[in-house]
């Protein structure tokens, strides 16, 4: 297996279907650090609907992150319960 580290393109939206439920908590916060200076005032983060565990692994992440002004479910077009719409202090 390899354990180098993955490149990640910095979009407004990151999607973390490919990324094992281990890696989740480090590539949020790794995304949150990248996004944090660009001056965008919102992202979404795809998490999956599911039972809610990578759901709760992002909030959690984003609770205590210091970039992060708010955040919610997205609305149905956007992803609804599967994706969080996370504001960020610009």
């Amino acid at each position: 297996m390899n354990d180098d580290p993955v490149e990640l393109p910095i979009e407004d939206s990151l999607d973390l279907h490919t990324f094992l439920p281990r890696d989740v908590a480090s590539v949020v916060e790794a995304y949150l650090e990248a996004v944090a200076g660009r001056g965008w005032s919102e992202v979404r983060i795809v998490h999956g609907r599911g039972i809610g565990v990578q759901r709760e692994i992002v909030r959690g992440v984003l609770a205590r992150h210091p970039a992060v002004l708010a955040f919610a479910d997205a609305p149905e077009e956007r992803g609804g319960r599967g994706a969080t719409l996370v504001r960020l202090r610009v």
